[in-house]
């Protein structure tokens, strides 16, 4: 290559890791996997070692990736947090190790692994967490304190042995089985999907509501120290030792070894752990495990010249995609799958893989024809990592999303916001077994023995062709019904009558309950007993005038728009599906079975007891169900909120609460007090709910559900 070209291929090798970190660390959707990335990286650094002229220490690959997000306070971290230098191959450890013994002498490697997740840090000031940050650009991090303290392996206090001032770092992650469950419930709700865990767990980390973090199942590795409150460790081990003592999660595994040979032969060992832990890895770390020889080494502006991660190749195999199917959910949202020439990967022949939505396939610009590399997203689901676009022959197809539903041929259409396409049509085949299985749910009628399976074997077999169905079945019949799976005879038996009695009690069930178990997008638990507070009976939903005043609200502007409980979105879904052809045949069946439920009546206003008036948050854990503590609080009076405001008089704090809601809630007057504490208000809090109301909550009680879009 000429000058000309070197310095035109450096310029270009540049742009695309600049886009690939914007993508990866900023917008958490990568859209080049991980190996071309590292191919990438290791030409650009060759070729700028080879051609100082053209180096540039603000090349991508001399600074440290990431950036920092719009709505978060900013943190300066002293000193940097670094990244590791790579190495992809056994000799370049060894260049490593040679590097290492010219240096310095009488020292252990420690090897741990490499989390695939998100660096931050955490800062405690008297045995107290007081701020957590993400690495940022190495320099300037966010401000994440919110959502760390959500983390409960998270230590929100030190013990008292552990340093005034201390700073720790580490990785968060999201583990393997949470990832799996995460992608579920966003598909289910018609939203973007999640490649892998670590955008997951960036994508959690970077949520301006703490509550949305505090859904995802996140945890922590701490392993290394921070500014201050280490520095009386001596090696790496000690002070993991302190971390694990403190209660700081720490790596499960490490290997401490003196030679090349032993390096070598733990990598290996790691790499044959690497699926048994909670978490992915995707290399192995190694660094000197005395820490007087830091200093010594000293570091780049990169990284630290006495630690070298080892990335391991990735798993993955080479396939066609042969075709790209639509299958439709059971909340009616259609999702392209690849159709696989079947390959071998990682113990399994994977010959389908999920595409999610249409924009991911835009996204990684995948055509039916390509030649792709599969890997599995968190070790377990097989999806597309990259397309190998030089084995293109031209004869591939751009694949389009269908403009009717694959399964009933209605229509189809994407909501603004959205990223999934969805079948509108509520009696779409392929949508009424959940939305079976949803009306029957506990927060909906609550319809015992109606459970996946037997929803599955109503719809297969014809015998519910729409929940309303239920009403009218023949019970006595149910009974000999076959229940069993791969040819195992079970009969549904007595659980017929568990159901019968239950369908009749949910005649009675209140008009909250009823609207909920319609399945209505943007119409969850809270949302439906808002919407029911504000109507006598159900008949009236359709030409509400509340709902239109909503809608007619929230055209006006400024001064004159009011601030209502009752959001448009959930007006407007709500008489949008009372005008469908559905929505009008399921009143008119309604009608006919003689179903009109009521609203609840409403609850006088307490005007005496203990806690009259007095807003109270319950936080952290608790000994008992909150529900029930929330059912003692309005006995006495209290008014149970979700988060603290000016108008919160007590915090009841429970264990693993963190600073940033204690010290909230003192900055506005409210007092913390513990369990005990609301116990002596509330009179010694011998009496449980049951006392005037019926049986308390069950403490094992699942909590309330996500409302997923059924229509």
């Amino acid at each position: 290559m000429s000058k000309q070209e070197i310095k035109a291929r450096i310029d270009e090798l540049r742009k695309l890791i600049e886009k690939a970190n914007r993508d990866y660390y900023d917008l958490a959707q990568p859209t080049v996997g991980d190996r071309d990335y590292d191919l990438w990286e290791q030409e650009l650094l060759r070729l700028e070692d080879e051609n100082p002229e053209f180096k540039d220490e603000a090349s991508p690959v001399r600074k440290v990736a990431g950036g920092v997000t719009e709505g978060f306070a900013k943190v300066t971290h002293n000193p940097p947090m670094q990244s590791l230098d790579k190495t992809h191959a056994k000799g370049e450890l060894a260049d490593f190790d040679a590097f290492i013994r010219k240096t310095i002498s009488g020292f252990t490697y420690v090897v741990e692994p490499k989390v695939d997740g998100i660096s931050l840090s955490l800062r405690y000031e008297n045995g107290r967490l007081v701020q957590a940050a993400t690495r940022g650009n190495g320099v300037i991090g966010d401000d994440i304190t919110a959502n760390a303290a959500t983390i409960a392996s998270i230590p929100k206090t030190l013990p008292a042995d552990a340093p005034q001032s201390l700073e720790v770092r580490g990785e968060a992650y999201m583990t393997r089985e949470g990832f799996v469950e995460l992608n579920a419930r966003q598909a289910a709700a018609g939203l973007e999907e999640f490649a892998n865990p670590r955008n997951a767990c960036a994508g959690s980390l970077k949520q301006l509501d703490s509550r949305v973090t505090a859904s995802r199942p996140l945890d922590v590795v701490i392993y290394n120290a921070g500014g201050t409150g280490c520095d009386v460790f001596a090696s790496h081990s000690e002070m993991i030792a302190a971390f694990r003592q403190w209660g700081f999660p720490v790596a499960p595994w490490s290997k401490y070894v003196k030679t090349l040979e032993e390096m070598s032969a733990a990598i290996d060992e790691l790499q044959e752990l690497r699926h048994t832990f909670s978490f992915e890895i995707d290399g192995a770390v190694i660094k000197i495990d005395e820490r007087r020889f830091y200093d010594v080494l000293g570091a780049t502006a990169h990284g630290p010249r006495w630690a070298r991660a080892y990335k391991y190749a990735p798993e993955r195999a080479e396939t066609i995609v042969e075709a790209i199917t639509v299958q439709v959910g059971r909340t009616g949202i259609l999702t392209p799958v690849a159709e696989l020439r079947p390959t071998d990967l990682a113990g399994s022949t994977i010959s389908r893989a999920t595409l999610h939505n249409a924009d991911q396939i835009v996204r990684q610009d995948i055509r039916i024809g390509d030649h792709v590399w599969l890997v599995k997203a968190g070790d377990v689901i097989p999806a597309i990592d990259s397309v190998i676009t030089e084995k293109r022959t031209g004869a591939e197809k751009v694949f389009e999303m269908p403009t009717v539903c694959p399964v009933c041929g209605g229509a189809v259409e994407r909501l603004e916001g959205e990223v999934a396409t969805r079948c509108v049509n509520p009696a779409c085949p392929a949508q009424l077994q959940r939305r079976l299985e949803h009306f029957c749910s506990r927060n909906a009628l609550d319809v015992k023995a109606l459970g996946g399976r037997i929803a599955d074997v109503l719809v297969e077999k014809g015998i519910v062709k729409d929940p309303l169905d239920l009403f009218s079945l023949d019970y006595e019949g149910l009974r000999r019904l076959d229940v069993g799976e791969e040819g195992q005879v079970r009969r549904f038996g007595k659980n017929a009558d568990n159901m019968r009695v239950a369908v009749e009690a949910a005649r009675k069930m209140p008009l909250d309950r009823w609207l909920f178990a319609v399945g209505i997008p943007n119409v969850g638990v809270t949302v439906a007993k808002d919407i029911a507070a504000e109507h006598a009976k159900f008949s009236e939903l359709p030409n509400s005038p509340v709902l239109k005043g909503v809608i007619e609200n929230d055209a006006l502007k400024g001064k004159e728009r009011k601030i209502l409980k009752i959001k448009v979105e959930a007006a407007k879904a709500v008489l949008a599906f009372f005008e469908s052809p559905y929505g009008t045949q399921f009143l008119a069946r309604m009608q006919e079975l003689g179903l009109d439920p009521s609203s609840a009546p409403k609850e006088a206003v307490r005007t005496e007891g203990p806690l009259v008036g007095a807003g109270c948050v319950l936080t952290g854990s608790l000994s008992r169900p909150r529900g029930e503590y929330a059912k003692l609080i309005e006995l006495a009076g209290g008014i149970v909120q979700s988060a603290v405001t000016s108008k919160t008089k007590y915090l009841i704090a429970g264990a693993n609460v963190g600073a940033t809601k204690t010290e909230k809630a003192r900055a506005l007057g409210t007092e913390v007090i513990d369990e005990a504490r609301l116990l002596e208000l509330l009179g010694g809090g011998a009496a449980r709910p049951e006392t005037a109301t019926g049986p308390a909550p069950a403490a094992s009680a699942p909590a309330v559900p996500v409302q997923a879009e059924l229509f």
